[in-house]
């Protein structure tokens, strides 16, 4: 059972933990609430590579929630901050939809349709992806371009089952070229658990991590030190669970169960209050 002193910061994915579509999952609302209530700090993680920082938040707010920017990361805004550290030259073809190009642009980043003379190919989610958009990244790669993806997702849940991700059209284009991925941005890798660190501002033991996905919110904990909580309303399902080497510290069925006991234990003091 988790404790609200347990933790300082906690982190929540967003497809399959706190939305799908757009209709908040159970136990949303009440369980930020209450941690916010406590003096507790919130991070928004999510591995989406077509939401900037502000369309998140944006879509978050359409919802219900009350969101401060400094407390969401997205893959696509630390895609961005990847360029802009490391290769702040970089001339990038995109594999991916709109806000990608967007994003690279806000964070002064070029983007080119030329293969020939790009330094970066960049992969995201891709709802146009083609043979020409994986003959053009191909032939980027072929003339030295490094392939750079968003996400490992190869699935993202939607309201009737699922799409696919970014992993699914990169691995397409790491097929065709020969040439393995050079570096992935989002959940779990190091970039991304250090830049999460850094907007916690805490140790990470005292980081708990909920999301629905093993093989990246799980994971992203169990290599880097914050405690886990798997949440079955997405990807994962409990017999998952068994069959994975990634076991989650905590498994609840919805986000309602999050601090089901001490929930309980204000909602009774509260009722008491009114008699």
């Amino acid at each position: 059972m988790i404790k609200i002193e347990d933790y300082d910061v906690y982190s929540f994915d967003l497809d399959g933990t706190i939305y799908v579509g757009d209709r908040l999952l159970p136990g949303a609302v009440e369980t930020l609430e209450y941690i916010r209530s406590n003096g507790k700090k919130v991070r928004f993680i999510t591995n989406s590579s077509n939401l900037s920082r502000e369309e998140c938040k944006e879509r978050l707010e359409r919802l219900g929630l009350t969101i401060q920017l400094e407390e969401v990361v997205t893959a696509l805004y630390l895609a961005g901050l990847y360029f802009k550290e490391q290769y702040p030259a970089a001339r990038v073809y995109v594999v991916g939809d709109d806000q990608v190009k967007t994003e690279l642009h806000r964070q002064c980043i070029e983007t080119i349709d030329e293969p020939a003379k790009a330094t970066h190919v960049l992969v995201g989610h891709d709802r146009a992806f083609s043979y020409d958009r994986i003959q053009h990244a191909m032939n980027a790669i072929y003339q030295g371009a490094k392939l750079i993806v968003i996400n490992p997702d190869p699935i993202c849940p939607v309201p009737n089952g699922y799409i696919p991700d970014t992993m699914t059209f990169a691995k397409a284009i790491e097929v065709a070229s020969g040439r393995a991925i050079d570096q992935i941005i989002g959940k779990p890798t190091h970039y991304y658990a250090d830049r999460l660190l850094e907007i916690s501002e805490t140790d990470p033991n005292r980081i708990l991590i909920v999301g629905d996905r093993l093989e990246t919110d799980i994971m992203l904990g169990q290599a880097h030190g914050f405690a886990t909580c798997l949440v079955l309303t997405g990807v994962a399902n409990k017999q998952d669970t068994h069959k994975s080497m990634i076991k989650p510290d905590y498994v609840i069925e919805n986000l309602s169960e999050l601090f089901v006991f001490e929930l309980s234990l204000e909602k009774s003091h509260l009722f008491e209050q009114h008699l």
